[in-house]
């Protein structure tokens, strides 16, 4: 297929992420008045873990099931670049669609969430990864038994902070959902069409970002894209950014808490669930490149931190100042021909 066919195949992909976003989010939204959940189990935790767990399989299988020297180094490339895509480049893209939105009337040019739910997802995402990092250090000792301590003590995290995330207060009444997508005709959906839309959504969705990821790499390697790029930036750049496009949405509808906990609970999620693998069935030993991608993401969560705690609001302009450290971070690893060295020592 040529140049122009993939061109096509690339933007057929995006119209179907696009399309399962715009279910999803209707979905899941509808889903979460049904069992009577909160703000931030809907959006940190259902639709987080519901968009991040496709993801999520990538580092297992190739970790677990592959478990070559080469397939490791792939799956630690895709633990490690989903915290760094989500806490840089979908934050920039969340600013982008604020300002934009903003434009056109539909919003402000700033952020109103809920700080509790924002800020305890930031601090869980902070304390689990940088344990998880600094147990990464080469000259930290590993003994087999604190690796699976430390493995342990993260999915026990996980279980804790969706425990938390659980006691938040309730949803309110239906009044701002819009109708149900697959029962449009109806006031009140029932229970399985809600089902049956959030998972033909996340089909769609999962269809769609694998088509993406196919033609990302198709033109990484016609352009000779080196592969710690491919497995650390552009893996989870075009695996967990497309599925973000419910907070693009979301920001549209002006719920602000269900567009950023899309995000920061996926940070949660991606520190715990998939880090724990790689902490227990590999040797853990990060270079300066893997390094480098966490202490960026562990910033980031720190600056958003601050801008939570300064301001009334988070604007679109400071969710933008995000992304920078992402783009430099990238000519920094293309710049120099030894950024191809392996992941893992």
């Amino acid at each position: 297929m040529g140049l122009l066919g993939d061109v096509a195949l690339l933007l057929v992909s995006f119209v179907v992420i696009l399309a399962g976003a715009e279910l999803f989010t209707n979905g899941i939204e509808w889903l979460g008045h049904k069992l009577g959940l909160g703000e931030g189990m809907v959006g940190s935790v259902l639709a987080a873990v519901g968009t991040a767990l496709p993801e999520t399989m990538i580092p297992i299988i190739a970790i677990l099931f592959v478990a070559t020297a080469e397939a490791k180094e792939v799956g630690i490339g895709a633990i490690l670049g989903a915290p760094f895509m989500l806490s840089t480049a979908a934050m920039f893209v969340t600013g982008t669609a604020v300002l934009v939105f903003s434009r056109g009337g539909r919003r402000n040019t700033y952020l109103t969430v809920n700080r509790v739910i924002l800020g305890r997802d930031l601090r869980f995402f902070l304390g689990v990864y940088i344990v998880a990092m600094a147990l990464g250090l080469p000259f930290f000792p590993k003994p087999e038994i604190l690796r699976w301590a430390a493995g342990i003590g993260l999915i026990a995290a996980y279980v804790f902070y969706v425990y938390r995330t659980a006691s938040d207060p309730k949803s309110g009444g239906d009044e701002s959902l819009n109708p149900l997508h697959f029962q449009r005709r109806v006031t009140v959906p029932q229970l399985r069409n809600v089902l049956l839309q959030v998972f033909v959504a996340l089909a769609a969705i999962v269809a769609g970002a694998h088509l993406f990821v196919h033609e990302i790499e198709v033109f990484a390697h016609e352009f000779g894209i080196p592969a710690l790029v491919l497995s650390l930036i552009i893996a989870p750049l075009a695996t967990e950014l497309p599925e973000k496009f419910n907070s693009v949405l979301w920001i549209r509808k002006r719920k602000d808490t269900l567009a950023m906990g899309n995000i920061s609970g996926a940070m949660v999620f991606q520190s715990c669930i998939p880090v724990a693998i790689g902490v227990v069935f590999t040797p853990w030993v990060l270079n300066e490149f893997a390094i480098a991608s966490a202490v960026i993401a562990i910033a980031a969560g720190i600056m958003l931190q601050i801008y939570l705690r300064t301001g009334a609001h988070v604007t679109g302009r400071e969710m933008l100042t995000l992304g920078i450290p992402y783009v430099a971070y990238i000519v920094w690893v293309v710049a120099f021909p030894h950024a191809t060295v392996p992941l893992l020592h």
